[in-house]
């Protein structure tokens, strides 16, 4: 995430895109949880990571001095108080990472939350988990497909996302042709390297190597809370 700050370049560019994909969600249930509509948060998050860019304000995160996830929220709370009205009026330019906000998708994965008493900094963190959790997912899904397994991951996908009704290993096996044993081994290597990939998603959100532990237990005790 660190490599994000060098917007000037190719790769700081690449970095600072990822950033945005991975944390307008957390962001956009903060705003939305604080009471604004869903055109509005949407417009705030745009406009933050907007201003992340234009005034370089990742040059700012140091990973030694805390969490990545922190410092963003930190930063996103003083650009709600000092920007409201400026973040509406953003313009969208090319020259900026491109946002692809699927609102409905997720004010439908937020609608039990919004609804309960957690505060906005509770459900950030709820969403923090769920995102990074989906990255490495999509990881893992951009691995299978270069590997010519797609077929292969999109089946047992539920069972790596915990669905308890999809561990018919069975029925899977038949649908590919192939042994149910067959079918047990490769959920247990797959989700071996889900985790794997959790694990290198968190460590580009944290100051050393020695954290991630520390950050994988948190993020799991804030999906079981």
């Amino acid at each position: 995430m660190l490599a994000a700050g060098s917007a000037d370049s190719t790769t700081g560019f690449a970095a600072l895109s990822e950033v945005c994909g991975a944390y307008w969600h957390p962001l956009y249930a903060f705003a939305r949880k604080l009471g604004h509509a869903p055109a509005d948060a949407q417009d705030l998050v745009q406009g933050f990571f907007m201003t992340l860019i234009e005034r370089r304000f990742l040059d700012r995160a140091d990973a030694e001095k805390g969490r990545f996830r922190s410092f963003l929220l930190g930063a996103f709370k003083k650009h709600l108080g000092k920007e409201r009205e400026r973040a509406s009026a953003q313009k969208r330019s090319g020259a900026h990472p491109h946002l692809s906000l699927d609102v409905e998708n997720l004010e439908g994965r937020l609608a039990h939350q919004l609804a309960t008493s957690q505060t906005p900094e509770s459900l950030f963190e709820r969403a923090w988990g769920v995102a990074m959790l989906d990255e490495a997912m999509r990881r893992l899904q951009s691995e299978c497909k270069r590997s010519g397994r797609l077929a292969l991951f999109k089946q047992i996908q539920p069972c790596l996302e915990g669905d308890p009704g999809a561990a018919r290993y069975a029925e899977i096996a038949q649908r590919l042709g192939t042994t149910e044993g067959t079918i047990a081994v490769t959920v247990r290597r797959m989700r071996r390297r889900y985790l794997e990939l959790l694990r290198t998603v968190i460590l580009q959100t944290v100051g050393s190597p020695a954290e991630v532990e520390e950050e994988l237990r948190h993020l799991l005790s804030v999906l079981r809370g």
